[in-house]
């Protein structure tokens, strides 16, 4: 069978994902294609004061009130 065909069950969205970076990094580089996404910096979000992980995708992401991953 084609791995062309996913599962809806086996969809998986950004809050859904374990609070680590390497979870993180293994969430976005399947979105991406396979193509490997890697941490460039880390800063600290001025609205929060939490700290954010500038990725090479272009996007920022954060830890919200409930420890789960969101795009800044």
């Amino acid at each position: 069978m084609s791995q062309a065909f996913v599962k809806e069950s086996e969809e998986q969205w950004l809050h859904e994902i374990q609070p680590t970076l390497a979870a993180l990094l293994v969430y976005l580089t399947r979105e991406n294609n396979g193509i490997r996404v890697y941490k460039k910096e880390t800063t600290v979000e001025k609205r929060t004061g939490k700290e954010a992980y500038t990725m090479s995708n272009g996007l920022s992401y954060i830890h919200d009130e409930n420890g789960r991953w969101q795009v800044v």
